[in-house]
């Protein structure tokens, strides 16, 4: 079967563990699949992997530079393989906002990013305020607050739908 490589740009660690699903749905398919933070990607051969796929959190509107910095760098490397890119945001937690065509994070990725990836995911992410140090507290807060979210300050609230996510793994699993 395929040897997938499962990169991640993470914030608070949630991006992390979606990959880690991701992994544990594509091996018992048949599939080795490594997951390593992206930042380490340039130590690995990128072209010994059959697949790549590419999971970036969101922290204050915007993906991390790394994410399209690899993009940009390897662009002609992904083009030749069955790729994946996802975006893990709590603005997902909306229906209206959970899709590729309707996540505006994916999209603004899409129009910035150098690559075009064949299948695309979008994840809601994790709120929590007790891990956050106090600045990032108070003004994840009041963007819960303006967008209707949780603002307790000891709230701790997983919006990932995990069947979404087992469901983008066989997606992964099948790609050619």
């Amino acid at each position: 079967m395929a040897r997938i490589l499962i990169l991640y740009s993470t914030t608070d660690g949630q991006t992390l563990r979606i990959c880690q699903r991701l992994q544990a749905v594509v091996q018992p398919l048949g599939h080795e699949a490594t997951v390593l933070p992206i930042d380490q990607s340039a130590q690995v051969d990128l072209a010994g992997f059959d697949k790549i796929v590419v999971g970036a959190s969101i922290r204050y509107g915007k993906h991390s530079p790394i994410v399209f910095e690899f993009a940009r760098r390897n662009q002609a490397l992904l083009d030749t393989k069955p790729n994946a890119f996802f975006t893990v945001n709590v603005v997902a937690r909306k229906p209206e906002k959970n899709e590729p065509a309707t996540n505006p994070y994916m999209r603004k990725f899409l129009k910035l990013s150098a690559w075009t990836p064949r299948e695309l995911g979008v994840f809601a992410g994790k709120i929590d305020y007790p891990k956050y140090d106090t600045v990032d507290r108070m003004v994840i807060r009041f963007i819960m607050w303006m967008t209707k979210g949780p603002t307790q300050p000891d709230a701790v609230v997983e919006f990932t739908d995990w069947a979404k996510v087992e469901a983008f793994g066989h997606v992964v699993a099948q790609m050619q």
